[in-house]
């Protein structure tokens, strides 16, 4: 191809935008402005579970792709993604807040991927709102804005008044002209999984970026070990077109099983051109195992068998690495069976072959006929809409169902100064305390040369010849001991209890 030919299809490209920051520092309520919608009210606890990706026009008439990424921790490799995906970058930082773990983890992600950033401060119509004390708090983790000793472009915003948002994406509009971002509009159509979900009316579906060229209905899709005809395809509204160009999100229905997220698409003009893709990236598609619910169980450890359904591969996941987090000494939770979409009899069946199973649903529903089975079966399910309550349900579990043992607590030691005298197995001798206490009833181990010679017990304790129920440290006794051990000076002995945790 000539150089002019490449001018030729060559165009401008739109930025993706990723929003990133930590937990309710007003990503979401950002988005909602820009957009003129009420994306936060619609979220369960008002965080985002997904990422979302939204395109809107600015005033010039450019188009912007908006990623809206969680904040929850446990969406970490989503937000991942998210930066991966970007061509910009907002970092959201609270004006009353500052900066938070979350901000500072998300800024890693940023660098790491390489993604030019610029940094929002929100929430600045609240009264404890100080622009100078977040600048300065970036600037002491090495995030360096124009003002304080860097060059990257801060603006202060209200997702509540509009205040600074045109100014936002004005130099959104102007980084992405400093990228000089292209693409090539007549390539068959490419870009990144972001989300993938079982519609129970369509079928699997993947919302994705288009990164270049055009998708168009007609052709065929493929992604890891999934491909799927593009009968129809969706806009991010949900509206249904017949093509879409680069930067803009597109819903593709009709995969023939969830995509990798996090993969790269294709599009091709014959089927099995998309077949070919298919098995040469067969990889990419494998449900990964997570090693730490496979790894070995020790002696005495138990597992809380639980099953998960969720509404997307992204969900599925974080809460799968969530879980795994919980293990405890003698109990670790073993998903047996984790998969996108409803609760159905199968779930139930296999959880009843699994004595102890518990379903989980995250964003799902649970079918009439397994919500009957389970009832008649007496298997538990438990219905979520927000990550942070399905993990402590579970971790609450863990502690109900861990085993109890019975171990042994040294609660004090003596030494054996003199034998008094030996009649049927029971010794009367005199011992000092060198540590703790030794109480009446006292079960004993005796050790000789610091190696255990036999067992004990404490039927009778004395000090300075009156009876006692205990002596403390540093204290001359005598006792009488039952052991069938003959007991010796020099001798020492353990008080030891049995305490069941």
């Amino acid at each position: 191809m000539s150089k002019s030919q490449a001018e030729t299809n060559s165009s401008k490209r739109s930025p993706v935008v990723g929003i990133f920051g930590h937990i309710d520092h007003g990503k979401s309520s950002l988005l909602d402005y820009i957009r003129k919608t009420n994306i936060v009210e619609k979220e369960a606890g008002g965080i985002t579970q997904h990422i979302s990706a939204y395109e809107v026009v600015a005033k010039d008439g450019s188009k912007i792709t908006f990623l809206d990424t969680p904040g929850h921790e446990a969406f970490q490799n989503v937000r991942t993604r998210g930066a991966n995906v970007a061509d910009i970058a907002v970092l959201v930082v609270s004006g009353e807040d500052g900066v938070k773990p979350q901000t500072l983890e998300v800024y890693k992600y940023i660098q790491e991927s390489k993604t030019p950033f610029i940094v929002a401060i929100t929430k600045m119509d609240k009264p404890t709102a100080n622009i100078e004390r977040v600048k300065q708090n970036l600037a002491e983790n090495n995030i360096y804005v124009e003002g304080y000793g860097g060059d990257i472009s801060s603006v202060p915003v209200s997702a509540k008044t509009g205040a600074g948002v045109d100014e936002l994406l004005e130099i959104i509009t102007l980084q992405a002209d400093l990228l000089e971002l292209g693409g090539d509009l007549d390539a068959l159509g490419s870009g990144i999984i972001i989300e993938s979900r079982l519609d129970p009316k369509r079928g699997i579906t993947a919302v994705a970026i288009i990164k270049n060229g055009t998708v168009n209905i007609g052709t065929f899709a493929a992604a890891g070990g999934s491909s799927t005809p593009m009968r129809f395809l969706l806009d991010a509204a949900g509206n249904q077109v017949e093509s879409l160009s680069f930067s803009s999100p597109v819903q593709i229905v009709g995969w023939d099983k969830l995509p990798p997220v996090g993969s790269e698409f294709k599009t091709f003009l014959k089927k099995d051109e998309a077949l070919d893709y298919v098995g040469r990236n067969q990889d990419l598609g494998f449900k990964k195992q997570d090693l730490g619910m496979r790894k070995e169980l020790g002696e005495g450890v138990t597992t809380l068998p639980i099953i998960l359904k969720a509404d997307t591969a992204g969900s599925l996941e974080a809460i799968e690495n969530e879980i795994n987090k919980l293990s405890r000494e003698r109990i670790v939770p073993k998903i047996i069976l984790s998969s996108v979409g409803g609760i159905g009899e199968n779930d139930v069946k296999a959880a009843i072959a699994t004595p102890g199973t518990i379903i989980f649903g995250f964003h799902t529903k649970v079918d009439s006929s397994a919500a009957s089975l389970a009832e008649r079966s007496g298997i538990a399910i438990s219905l979520y809409t927000i990550i942070y309550e399905l993990t402590d349900k579970v971790s609450t579990l863990l502690t109900e169902k861990e085993p109890r043992i019975e171990v042994e607590e040294i609660s004090g030691t003596a030494k054996v100064l003199k034998l008094f005298s030996t009649a049927k197995g029971k010794q009367v001798l005199g011992a000092r305390v060198l540590t703790g206490k030794i109480m009446l009833g006292n079960n004993l181990k005796i050790l000789r040369r610091d190696t255990e010679i036999g067992r004990g017990k404490i039927k009778e304790l004395q000090q300075a010849k009156v009876a006692t129920s205990e002596v403390g440290e540093g204290t001359e006794f005598g006792t009488m001991i039952e052991s069938k051990l003959e007991i010796a000076p020099g001798d020492t002995f353990e008080a030891v209890t049995l305490v069941t945790k």
